[in-house]
């Protein structure tokens, strides 16, 4: 399933309630296999019925192998069975109970160790507003079946280790749904009485359940092939609704470039003759990778230049390579339970990242990963959500499709291709796909490859996926100025309550073919780190390779132990030689580092010169990063010595004379107005690049980064004013480079979705942005004739976003004019609701409350419902935070009115309150109210109590 949002059933013990907290140390393989899977679906919106005919036989690994056959126990939610029989005939009385998980068949009154189930169930796909299982998008028949969706379908052993070959027909009303699709390829098709038809589907691969897909509709298809490297010629069709048809050529080319670079890189080619991609408008992910036939939210298939970003155009093209990629690492090898998830996710998350870096820039590209690492994940970590890559229990899977399994999971895939090398990461891979094609496979197998591939023990490297939390790395540096020696001692520790989780986690069972997870909490992680010396010019300083350093190129060095010296010799001797250090190159580990050893205006210009000179990119950029995260806090520090209402308000001041308070305080931003001037003139950088230098730390990171200092509670209304400030404090101090950058960043011609020219429009609205933050008659007439020219949405979706924030006098007229062009595109009215709810301004919040009540808000749409609650709880820091607590009743409102419709989109947006913890005591007890609040609720969903319940413990 995508990583752009955060699937089948555990290991639960046969008839353990469907509420029960599963466990992985419980895992037992199936008593009870399916070999073969046969589906008729009757469609009709109201009364729908499945037929199924499934062909067991019992597991000769199963824990009930011999003796007494085991009981049949099937999972089943929200099903009106009908006919039931066993090799044609009707269990005997008694032998069969149902409850609210499903039912049970008493082993006695099996036929034998293999027999036929049959049974048919009936089931109202218009009510199913959960969008799991099988449903209506707007009168087209969908499945979502990742994670426990095919139980509401029919009676099966929901579980990904029971894997079967499908066949599928799928009967419709022949207008009304003129396109019937299900996996693998079609084998039959024809007319039915009453103006219906049929088509017959077989997928010869065998899959679990949680891959089935249907999709039913009037639908358009636009077609292309692709030639795989073996000479099977595959074709693919895209799937939208009539009209959307323009909007489909980005995602088809996208598709045959990432099956192109899967040839290349790994070695992987399609296995189909036929693979298909359908949009749909409802959909709680983003999309899922049913063998043979993707289903995708709309948002991430359909873009044409005026009404798709860049970023929207780069989402489309790394989700649908995300989800073509798990053919091979999620679906011909899929995992053994729910616990393996990030087997298959956090894996093919790396490999999309790959591709991303071959299509566009590397640097960039690696930039933008850490950026939502950081933003996502970091958070999660430091919160009660907090959980390893792999969890050792849940009581709600749904609730574990999380950035730390997805984007965590990817860098730990990273660190092992880092620390192995690319020859022995893609021998292992090989091996990987040659052990375990066709099977439901286990962590500690995927593991084992990479051990038996290189012959190194990852038995300690194996912490990264059972240990939760962020490591924390306090480096030392000293330089020895006499002997020309620079010595650097890297200590690592993990937060407190991490290393107790770590600690309960000691007895979770692996198997008996790998190593052992260590069981003391205070066992080191493995950590690769990329690390440099620069002169004084910024010149590379030659690195000898140290002893006990494990080195590539005398540059990366692992830290195994809890406390690491490197020393270096033969450096330059006296004070002004001493060397810079540049540390963690390309994020080479996802760890979190304090540095210790000189004082702040040292760092400060060592941070510089790594601005200005480091060869590493990523560290070039997180030298920025550092200086305005300093800036911003000294800025805090300056307004809260001074009224703190008065410097708040005077951020938005259009002009201050060089005597005012305000002027005074740019004295606090100098030296990274001064750093970011010399970068934006500097010819070398790529516009991307540069672009991304000018995107300071969001509030929300900041209040993370404040909390993780422990020295005070994080402050919404401080952070806002000095993150203002700062912003005011760049563009006026830059206001001339900006604007001739901002012209000379033009692309003349037609729009291009291309990295070269999407660099250059990211700068380009990045000056806009800036400049737009003084008010002046000048700068907003800078947006508003950009949002009035504008061909793209890339250029005019900032435009606008910029008058709006910053309380333009135009910005009632744009907004409106904006929504007249765009009321019949719902993935553009989204763009429209987002930029009200994330308004920085003070009336937000009324505006929002406004636009619940506007006739194009569908709130249990789970697009609109994050585009407008979901962007003001989790894009509107200052405003959600607000003293009055105002923010927080709106949220708790709405999750209670959603969360009995669609338990999923509702149990997601309510983690936008898992930071509590970081704030002041007022703010705390108005946040904890609320999630009481909603804990009280009539009829909460399993979903949503146990976020509530790990939140509030």
């Amino acid at each position: 399933m995508t990583r752009s949002t955060f699937g089948a059933a555990g290991a639960r013990p046969e008839g353990a309630p469907a509420h029960q907290t599963v466990r992985l140390e419980d895992y037992q393989p199936p008593p009870w296999l399916v070999e073969r899977v046969r589906l008729v679906f009757q469609l009709h919106e109201t009364e729908t019925r499945v037929r199924a005919q499934l062909q067991f036989r019992r597991n000769p690994a199963g824990p009930s192998a011999t003796g007494p056959r085991p009981d049949l126990r099937l999972d089943g939610r929200a099903l009106t069975p009908r006919h039931v029989a066993l090799d044609g005939a009707a269990p005997s009385a008694g032998a069969l109970s149902v409850d609210p998980a499903g039912l049970v068949i008493d082993g006695a009154a099996l036929p034998g160790d293999a027999f036929l189930w049959e049974c048919e169930t009936l089931l109202d796909p218009s009510s199913n507003t959960a969008l799991e299982g099988l449903y209506l998008s707007r009168g087209v028949f969908c499945t979502q079946c990742e994670a426990q969706g095919f139980r509401k379908i029919t009676y099966f052993p929901d579980r990904p280790d029971v894997m079967a070959v499908y066949s599928v027909r799928v009967e419709a009303d022949e207008i009304a749904q003129p396109v019937l699709l299900s996996n693998g390829e079609p084998s039959g098709a024809g007319p039915l009485p009453d103006g219906r038809h049929f088509v017959e589907w077989r997928d010869p691969h065998p899959k679990p359940c949680y891959l089935f897909a249907l999709v039913a509709g009037d639908l358009s298809c636009t077609t292309d092939v692709f030639d795989t490297a073996s000479g099977r010629r595959v074709d693919l069709q895209l799937f939208t609704r009539p009209g959307d048809e323009p909007k489909a050529g980005y995602a088809l080319d996208a598709l045959k470039r990432a099956m192109r670079w899967d040839e290349r890189a790994y070695g992987f080619g399609y296995d189909l003759d036929l693979f298909m991609i359908v949009a749909v408008d409802d959909f709680n992910m983003g999309a899922m990778e049913n063998k043979g036939l993707n289903i995708f939210n709309s948002r991430y298939v359909l873009a044409s230049p005026e009404t798709a970003t860049d970023t929207d155009y780069e989402l489309i093209e790394s989700v649908v390579a995300h989800e073509y990629f798990h053919n091979w690492t999620g679906n011909r090898i899929t995992c053994r339970d729910w616990f393996q998830l990030c087997l298959k996710e956090g894996l093919t998350v790396f490999r999309d990242q790959q591709f991303t870096e071959a299509e566009r820039s590397a640097a960039v590209a690696r930039i933008d990963t850490v950026r939502a690492l950081r933003a996502r994940q970091f958070r999660e970590d430091a919160g009660p959500l907090a959980h390893p890559v792999r969890p050792n229990s849940y009581k709600e899977i749904n609730n574990f499709y999380t950035a730390t399994v997805y984007e965590k999971g990817a860098e730990i895939v990273r660190m092992l291709q880092t620390l192995l090398g690319p020859d022995l990461y893609r021998r292992a891979m090989d091996l990987y796909v040659e052990r375990h094609d066709g099977q439901a496979a286990t962590l500690e197998q995927f593991v084992a490859c990479f051990e038996a591939a290189s012959g190194q023990d990852l038995t300690q490297f194996f912490r990264w996926w059972t240990t939760p939390g962020t490591p924390w790395l306090t480096v030392e540096e000293r330089f020895f100025e006499e002997e020309g020696a620079f010595q650097v001692t890297i200590s690592q520790r993990l937060p407190t309550a991490a290393a107790d989780a770590a600690s309960s986690r000691a007895a979770s069972s692996r198997a008996a073919s790998s190593p052992p997870t260590p069981s003391d909490a205070a066992s080191p992680m493995v950590i690769p780190l990329r690390i440099g010396l620069l002169d004084r010019s910024g010149a590379e300083i030659a690195l000898p390779e140290p002893d006990g350093a494990r080195a590539e190129g005398g540059r990366l060095f692992v830290l195994d132990g809890p406390r690491k010296t490197w020393r270096f010799e033969g450096l330059q001797k006296g004070a002004a030689a001493r060397p810079v250090l540049s540390i963690n190159r390309g994020f080479a580990a996802p760890v979190a580092i304090e540095r210790k050893g000189g004082d702040a205006a040292q760092l400060a210009a060592d941070r510089a010169l790594l601005l200005t000179h480091d060869s590493d990119p990523f560290n070039r950029w997180e030298a920025a990063r550092s200086l305005a995260l300093d800036a911003i806090l000294r800025m805090m520090h300056a307004i809260a010595e001074a009224d703190t209402r008065g410097f708040a308000a005077m951020a938005g001041e259009q002009t201050a004379p060089a005597s005012s308070p305000a002027a005074a305080l740019d004295a606090h931003a100098a030296p990274l107005v001064e750093a970011l001037g010399s970068a934006l003139i500097d010819p070398r950088l790529d516009p991307a690049f540069k672009a991304l230098l000018f995107a300071l730390p969001s509030e929300d990171e900041l209040a993370g980064e404040i909390a993780a200092q422990g020295a005070r509670a994080a402050d919404p209304d401080a952070i806002h004013a000095a993150r203002t400030q700062i912003r005011l404090s760049l563009a006026s101090g830059l206001r001339a480079s900006l604007l001739d950058t901002y012209h000379a960043m033009a692309t003349p011609g037609p729009y291009r979705p291309t990295a070269e020219d999407a660099g250059k429009r990211a700068l380009r609205n990045a000056c806009m942005g800036l400049l737009a933050q003084l008010r002046e008659p000048e700068t907003t007439a800078l947006a508003a004739s950009q949002f009035d020219r504008a061909d793209n949405m890339t250029d005019q979706l900032p435009a606008l976003t910029a008058l709006v924030h910053t309380g333009a006098p135009m910005r009632g007229e744009k907004l409106a004019l904006f929504y007249e062009r765009w009321r019949d595109d719902a993935l553009v009215l989204g763009k429209w609701f987002g930029v009200q709810a994330s308004s920085p301004l003070e009336s937000a919040l009324d505006e929002v409350r406004a636009l619940t009540e506007h006739s194009a808000f569908e709130w249990r749409n789970p697009n609109k419902f994050r585009a407008l609650i979901g962007a003001f709880a989790m894009g509107n820091t200052v405003n959600f935070h607000r003293k009055d607590g105002a923010g927080y009743r709106f949220l708790a409102d709405w999750l209670i009115r959603l969360d009995p419709v669609n338990p999923q989109t509702a149990a997601k947006v309510a983690g936008a309150f898992e930071t509590w913890r970081r704030y002041d005591e007022l703010r705390q007890g108005l946040i904890r109210d609320e999630l009481r609040r909603i804990h009280a609720a009539e009829g909460v969903s399993r979903d949503m109590r146990e976020m509530l319940d790990r939140m509030l413990d």
